[in-house]
Formats: C-alpha cells, sequence, structure tokens
C-alpha cells in the first residue's frame, strides 16, 4: 500500500530516539532506565496511534513551520516504518525491564542496538525494521496486507 511517506518526520523520529537513548545513558541506571522505559512508551503509542507519535507531532508542529526542517514526500509503505517503530519499542520495553530487573549490561546493549539501527536508518536511509517487515511478509510469517 504505497502512499505519500514525509521522509523528514521519519528522520525527526529517529533522531530523537537516538537523542533520548543517549541522554538516558549519559543519566545511568537510575534515571536513564526511567527515560528508556519512557521512551519505549512513547514509541509504542505512536506505533499504536501514529498520529499521536511524540516526535512526528514535534517535526509537524515546530520544526516544519519554522522552516527547520523541510518535507521529503516519497511513496511508500508506512506500515512497514511503523512495524520498524513497534519493533524499537518493544527492544527499548525489554531493556527498560532489564534495567529496573539490575541486569545493566543487557538493558544498555538493547539501548545501543536501537541507537546504532535508528542512526544508520538516520545517516544511510536504511531501515532494518522495514527490511524485517518485508522479509516476513515475503516468508509468510507476517501478513502485509489488511484483510477484509
Amino acid at each position: 500500500m504505497l502512499q505519500p511517506v514525509d521522509r523528514a518526520a521519519l528522520k525527526v523520529n529517529q533522531a530523537g530516539i537516538v537523542l533520548v537513548s543517549v541522554v538516558a545513558f549519559v543519566l545511568g541506571d537510575v534515571a536513564g532506565r526511567w527515560l528508556v522505559l519512557v521512551l519505549a512508551l512513547i514509541l509504542a503509542l505512536g506505533t499504536a496511534v501514529p498520529r499521536a507519535a511524540l516526535f512526528k507531532q514535534f517535526y509537524a508542529h515546530v520544526l516544519k513551520p519554522l522552516g527547520v526542517v523541510r518535507p521529503a514526500l516519497v511513496d511508500d509503505d508506512p506500515r512497514a516504518h511503523l512495524f520498524a517503530q513497534g519493533v524499537g519499542a518493544t527492544v527499548l520495553a525489554l531493556a527498560s525491564l532489564a534495567l529496573f530487573a539490575g541486569w545493566s549490561t543487557l538493558g544498555w546493549a538493547l539501548v545501543w542496538l536501537v541507537v546504532a539501527l535508528a542512526a544508520i536508518n538516520l545517516l544511510f536511509n536504511f531501515c532494518a525494521g522495514c527490511f524485517l517487515y518485508y522479509q516476513l511478509a515475503r516468508h509468510g510469517l507476517w501478513r502485509s496486507e489488511v484483510r477484509r
């Protein structure tokens, strides 16, 4: 289902994920774990209700009107990007659980995995979550078409 997708909004989302994750790491286990949890919830909400995506709203209502970031519309399947964001939310939720359980190394490794994948997408336009979405659909493990 191709439709116009604003890649600039996706880039702001990725930059937000990287920024908040790095700040969480700098804050450390006590405050950082809460920030990781909040970020996981923000991404989960934005996946479930795309209009509520915090970083995309910041882009739409602040950065775009100010001309700081210009729209970059391309025909794409928005479901792949929502799937990727949902994967990021899931990994960050697992990271948060690990951090709250005292498994700092595992928790921060998961956070840095999300940072790395978001940064790769931001810098090189390769969305690993989108790739996973298409591969799962290709092999019949994920339904990419909405069933009627």
